[in-house]
């Protein structure tokens, strides 16, 4: 148990040490970390953990290695991941198969497995080292501080690795010399508002109340979006931390974080922590002697996108169903309960910590004059390089998908990139080189929203993309304001009748009308932004409507029902395999005499003929 400053200094300074030694092999063994994010567990990274485990075992080297799991490496593509400290060695797509020979080459015979590293896309270069890989070189981890480096279910580790030592400082300052740290750093909101956080705290604290409380926002509803769960899963006592601290500065003694079940392993690994934190002293009453009680409890939620609004989630949190509340009041006033409250979401408090232990100041220096620091974003969809990736505010487009990510697969052009998830709106090729920060993102008609960056390229269709989120919308909306339930279903129905080669010009005037009805008429954030995938595929791919349109044509040949399959005369073969394989019996020829022929009238457009035809005879159109 510790009871004060004085033990948290001995128990830190012995914790890094610790560390530091296993790093750095001064203790006398070799240390194998694999990765034990979610997802290179779905590749079968337990079983790469456990196999290990069980060779050192075998082979009688308990005494000179080790081997455990770390939070996500971020590099998601290549996963499963196992590093070897204190080399540093970085092996990627690591199977259960591998691990022998790792053991007898690398442990026992110190000689690096070439297959299983990294190779550089464009030297051919395989590299040894992680931070010697592009992906990773423009990178700076504050939020995801730890993730990858220590074991989440080892408070010792967290604790060597600075964990605490934020809050530490905090206790030695007035709650207002807190918050006026939080302010002083530039911090805004990482959950996709972008508020700067220490005047939500300031508004929390300047309410006289017998009660107060701190919420961790972990409903994590955005298609694409990992970046919250990765934080929980990779170390989660660094967002605890970060309640407790926005506690303090408050005046608060209880918090809760509300987490989706659908992260069983962020919500095991936080609860692992936060029981471990209350044995030794560090969450409860009178933390480090300092006369401050705080508690931290776990709330799950069901999975509905639209407790992610803040005012949702606080209903959801007190047993209610999960719908908005109108505003004001805001929660910083009248919140959970009725009492004042505050709540930030999980990169936005994993920040907190570095910026009490480092200064506002190291934090600032990151970002742009508006935004500083650093934003985590998942980085998916039709680039190279999939995965975490937390870069400072100010990254240019162009670096994060072309440095970071690697570019386009197969030499695809880049079309656009949806930030802000359902929320957000596409950036084409002309925006490629802005800086990206709240402010920029909105001026070209999108948002950072909590952190999905999904990247799309010619072979995209940005209608059937704009489909694909109102359905989302539509599937998530909770349904107690009219303009938002309705709209966003007649919304749908039109790009779907758009989609079917159904629609008329007239459709994109009503699409426009209904945009404008719904997200000035809608009660909360869900409803407001509904319609911003349409707006802004609309504006910047007003071609491809019109080609749904007036020439009943996908160009991406992505919308079914505009799809037409066509047998190349000169190519044909006259094999018979198309017909064959036509479950309607839509292709008619002669063998061995005729070329085959698809009639449009019957074809279902299943593509299984394209599939079949080993002589590419058959195309899109």
């Amino acid at each position: 148990m510790i009871k004060n400053e004085k033990e948290l200094n001995a128990t830190i300074k012995k914790c890094t040490t610790s560390l530091d030694e296993k790093f750095a092999g001064t203790n006398g063994k070799r240390a194998i970390v694999i990765c034990g994010g979610t997802g290179c567990l779905s590749s079968n990274s337990a079983e790469i953990l456990a196999k290990f485990q069980k060779e050192i075992e075998a082979r009688g080297l308990s005494d000179k290695v080790t081997a455990n799991k770390v939070g996500c490496f971020g590099f998601c593509s290549q996963g499963p991941f196992v590093k070897i400290f204190p080399e540093d060695t970085l092996y990627r797509g690591v199977k259960v198969e591998d691990v022998e020979e790792i053991m007898t080459s690398d442990i026992i015979n110190h000689q690096v497995v070439e297959r299983l590293l990294y190779i550089d896309p464009v030297t051919q270069a395989r590299i040894q080292k992680q931070d010697e890989i592009n992906f990773y070189k423009k990178q700076v981890r504050l939020a995801l501080h730890g993730c990858g480096v220590i074991n989440p279910e080892c408070i010792e580790e967290a604790l060597g690795y600075g964990a605490y030592q934020g809050l530490q400082r905090a206790l030695h300052m007035s709650r207002q010399e807190v918050i006026d740290e939080i302010l002083k750093s530039g911090l805004r909101g990482r959950g996709g508002g972008g508020f700067p956080t220490g005047r939500k705290w300031q508004f929390a604290y300047n309410q006289q109340n017998d009660e107060k409380y701190v919420v961790c926002n972990g409903d994590e509803g955005d298609p694409g979006a990992f970046m919250d769960r990765s934080i929980l899963e990779g170390n989660p006592l660094a967002v605890i931390e970060g309640m407790v601290i926005a506690g303090y500065a408050i005046g608060a003694s209880n918090g809760y974080f509300y987490v989706r079940a659908e992260y069983p392993i962020a919500v095991e690994r936080l609860r692992k922590a936060i029981e471990e934190a209350e044995e030794i002293g560090l969450l409860g009453d009178n933390i480090l002697g300092s006369g401050f009680n705080f508690r931290v409890h776990i709330r799950l939620g069901a999975g509905a996108f639209v407790c992610g609004e803040e005012t949702a989630l606080l209903n959801s949190i007190e047993g209610k169903r999960g719908m908005p509340r109108p505003r004001p009041p805001f929660p910083a006033v009248k919140g959970l309960w009725d009492k004042p409250t505050i709540i930030n979401n999980v990169e936005t408090l994993a920040c907190v910590p570095f910026i009490l232990r480092e200064g506002a100041d190291k934090f600032a220096q990151y970002g742009t004059e508006k935004s500083k620091g650093t934003k985590v974003f998942a980085l998916g969809g039709k680039v190279n390089n999939v995965g975490l990736v937390e870069i400072p505010m100010g990254t240019t487009l162009r670096e994060l998908i072309y440095d970071i990510g690697g570019g386009i697969p197969h030499n695809k052009a880049f079309k656009a990139i949806q930030t802000g998830g359902p929320s957000g709106g596409c950036l084409t090729a002309k925006d490629l080189d802005t800086p990206i920060d709240y402010d920029n993102l909105v001026a070209l008609g999108s948002m950072m929203g909590s952190g999905g960056a999904i990247v799309m390229d010619e072979d995209n269709c940005m209608v059937d993309v704009a489909k694909f989120y109102m359905e989302f919308i539509c599937d998530e909306s909770c349904g107690k304001c009219s303009p938002c339930r309705i709209g966003t279903k007649r919304m749908l129905e039109i790009l779907t009748k758009i989609t079917e080669g159904k629609g008329t010009m007239n459709d994109l005037h009503e699409l426009e009308e209904l945009a404008t009805t719904v997200a000035s008429n809608s009660l909360c954030g869900l409803g407001q932004t509904a319609a911003n995938p349409i707006v802004s595929t609309m504006r910047q791919f007003k071609d491809e409507y019109l080609a749904h349109i007036v020439d009943k044509k996908c160009p991406a040949h992505i919308c079914k029902k505009l799809t037409q399959y066509h047998i190349i005369p000169e190519s044909c073969k006259k094999c018979s395999k198309c017909a064959r394989n036509c479950p309607v019996n839509a292709i008619s020829g002669v063998p061995g005499k005729e070329p085959y022929v698809i009639d449009q009238a019957k074809c279902i457009k299943c593509g299984l003929c394209l599939a079949s035809c080993p002589f590419k005879a058959i195309i899109k159109k």
